[in-house]
């Protein structure tokens, strides 16, 4: 199936076609003609599938299509909630992108900046807007902006904004909509609080689901490396060096551990920004568009940071530390192998993470490859620590994190690999990288 074939007006396909895609991925091939026929949607997609184009697209062509092309003052026709700043900035991207040809407006609002400019732009009129929860309620309560003319809603990464606490708020702006509108509502799982929410949301919805729960990508290679607590900054920076990788996104628990890591590795002479909340807007923006642009070749990331971060045909993520909550896991290594692009991902796992290790490999139903790398290999001698929140210094290499760990146990003994990391491949150019 081609672009051409799903309904799309001239303009959209020409901008689509300007980005180099003419095929979409199978949440596109599948969302785009039910929301084009006005129907309500549920549908189940990891980040990484393409989703934010299934809907941007057919968005698009339903406001430019409909009545009163220019914006009014206050009054939005459609409305995207999402659950970062992050994700904000590149849903209004794909939005500014495929709508290049057609005469709408669109903006992104979010915490963390001044709410001024935000005023300017909502007081003039736009036809779009993409905002976080907490901004917008802002922005509502000193009149703004008003909801009684949106036509399309959209609540994107809905399990992740219920795991932020947004669902007070969203209840909030909910309730200032008109009943009577197209509503969409995308989710990697569908929790009991998801399925309460639809229930009073969507009106008859159509539903779509394009990857199992907790699956990671197909295209990506999953391996790990035995490491002591103490050794891994200078596996990582080895690994980085021997196999020239130039863009990495490296994982760690905490804002501090991130801090420390990325330190360490510029003083090693590889460029590197960290991203977690303590950043301010600008500091994660530019972090983030330096990495793409790589101008930064390793970026490290807490996981909220990382939330929305979409880059095209990232070939590498690094668990420098494991994450506490096995589900993690797979959202983290969801950032490389997208759209069908290759991609690896590697854990750094020392004693300290052998029960967060099983848990990862009880979620995927399968053990994970392990490797050594000879002069790392980890001493048997070294006894497992409890992983506590603050209390180990950043210096060992290892880092504070949530839930105590426990272990004590060797790992299998892998077969010793000098190998390096298989090329990178590309894949069919489809929209569901950098802006999706």
């Amino acid at each position: 199936m081609k672009f051409t074939e799903l309904g799309l007006d001239a303009g959209i396909l020409r901008a689509v076609t300007d980005q180099g895609y003419d095929t979409p991925t199978p949440i596109q091939a599948q969302a785009i003609p039910l929301v084009l026929a006005g129907r309500d949607l549920m549908a189940a997609a990891q980040t990484g599938t393409g989703k934010t184009a299934g809907f941007t697209l057919p968005i698009l062509q339903l406001l430019s299509q409909g009545s009163g092309l220019s914006a009014k003052r206050f009054k939005p026709r459609a409305l995207v909630l999402v659950p970062t700043r992050e994700l904000a900035v590149q849903v209004n991207e794909s939005v500014r992108t495929y709508g290049k040809h057609l005469p709408l407006r669109s903006t992104a609002i979010f915490g963390g900046v001044g709410i001024g400019p935000q005023t300017r732009i909502l007081r003039a009129g736009v036809d779009i807007v993409v905002a976080t929860p907490g901004r917008l309620l802002d922005h509502l309560n000193q009149r703004n902006i008003d909801l009684s003319g949106i036509e399309i809603l959209v609540l994107d990464e809905a399990d992740r904004m219920l795991d932020m606490g947004f669902i007070r708020d969203i209840r909030k702006i909910l309730a200032l909509m008109p009943k009577k509108k197209q509503s969409l509502l995308f989710s990697a799982t569908f929790s009991d609080e998801i399925r309460g929410l639809v229930a009073g949301l969507l009106n008859n919805p159509a539903t779509v689901e394009v990857a199992r729960r907790n699956a990671p990508a197909e295209a990506v290679a999953q391996w790990i490396y035995h490491v002591d607590r103490e050794r891994k900054r200078d596996l990582l920076i080895h690994l980085i060096e021997e196999h020239q990788w130039h863009q990495v996104l490296v994982f760690a628990r905490t804002k501090h551990g991130a801090d420390a890591l990325s330190e360490r590795l510029g003083r090693a002479g590889i460029r590197s920004a960290a991203l977690h909340g303590n950043k301010s807007q600008g500091q994660r923006q530019r972090a983030l568009d330096d990495f793409k642009a790589l101008k930064v070749h390793v970026l490290v990331a807490t996981d909220i940071a990382a939330r929305g971060i979409d880059i095209n045909e990232l070939p590498h993520v690094v668990n420098y530390e494991l994450p506490n909550v096995a589900e993690d896991y797979v959202h983290r290594i969801g950032r490389t192998g997208r759209a069908g692009s290759s991609g690896e991902a590697i854990s750094l796992v020392c004693v300290d993470e052998y029960k967060l290790l099983r848990d990862i490999e009880r979620l995927l139903k399968r053990e994970l490859e392990k490797r050594i790398i000879p002069g790392f290999e980890p001493d048997p001698r070294i006894k497992a620590e409890p992983i506590m929140k603050g209390r180990r210094s950043d210096a060992t290499g290892a880092s504070p994190g949530g839930r105590s760990s426990h272990g004590g146990f060797r790992p299998p003994q892998p077969a010793k690999s000098n190998r390096k990391s298989p090329a990178r491949s590309g894949g069919t150019h489809q929209p569901g990288g950098r802006h999706h």
